[in-house]
């Protein structure tokens, strides 16, 4: 298991950073619809949906993916230019889900869970192909945000963890990885800012707290890739599973692997698109 999971994680990581660098924007554009209609399968999975409407909600879903990311990508008519998708997102995010979290309805039906997917990864996707259209380097310095946390989380929480941060949900976390997560995060914003000398993106340059906002900015980040895992790991407790699907080896289901980026990447896009 341990030989497929780093396997695999080799193999997604050289594909990504070839397609990030190298793909067209079009090509890239029909790889994040691909991924989220995947996503999306899994997400139906969770929310208790059978096929035919499995089927039809994966591809209704990556087709609106493509469409948000080819309007992203070419930057054109208010309806994106007013960022309005990551706005909803946002929403979803910091309004939301962490009452979804507190009280872990069970919902009657699959209507909520569905429409609730629909609002997580459209904007996903857009914020996807914008933040790369803008540079790959910066979609992969936030996603990093990401990966940082949940590395550093892990081994805090393996060293110290203690206190359980939602044993009803994901019973492995701890707010001692958390606090670790945060410490990580705040070393690799500090490290961002020195690379960028002073040039980095964003508004925090014309604010009085300069530097600290930017801080501030990818430790909220943080919190919301927290969230983004523990919203998944309820829908499949609730759905009574381990992982959101078998498509990558060791590793579970395409969400299993995106859940923290769901919420990142639509707020981070609110926050670094110019």
């Amino acid at each position: 298991m341990l030989r497929a999971r780093i396997l695999t994680a080799v193999i997604l990581l050289a594909g990504f950073l070839g397609a990030l660098f190298w793909l067209p924007g079009t090509g890239w554009i029909v790889l994040v619809g691909a991924l989220l209609a995947v996503a999306a399968w899994e997400w139906a999975g969770l929310a208790r949906l059978r096929w035919p409407g499995r089927c039809l909600y994966a591809g209704a879903v990556g087709a609106a993916g493509i469409w948000a990311g080819w309007n992203a990508g070419l930057d054109s008519g208010p309806l994106f230019g007013q960022s309005w998708l990551y706005l909803a997102a946002a929403v979803f995010w910091v309004a939301l889900a962490p009452l979804w979290l507190w009280e872990r309805p069970a919902f009657a039906s699959s209507a909520v869970p569905l429409l609730a997917g629909v609002v997580v990864l459209v904007p996903n996707a857009a914020a996807m192909v914008a933040l790369r259209g803008q540079s790959p380097v910066l979609l992969l310095a936030v996603m990093a945000v990401v990966w940082i946390s949940d590395i550093a989380a892990y081994f805090t929480g393996r060293r110290f963890g203690r206190r359980k941060l939602a044993p009803s949900i994901s019973p492995g976390k701890t707010w001692e990885g958390v606090y670790g997560a945060l410490a990580g995060v705040t070393v690799y914003a500090m490290c961002w800012l020195a690379a960028a000398g002073g040039t980095s993106f964003g508004p925090w340059q014309q604010t009085v707290l300069g530097g600290l906002w930017f801080v501030l900015v990818l430790l909220g980040l943080t919190a919301a890739g927290i969230e983004g895992d523990l919203l998944e790991s309820q829908m499949k407790r609730q759905a009574g599973v381990k992982d959101s699907g078998s498509v990558l080896p060791g590793h579970g289901g395409v969400l299993d692997r995106i859940d923290a980026l769901l919420p990142v990447l639509p707020l981070a896009a609110l926050v670094f698109l110019k």
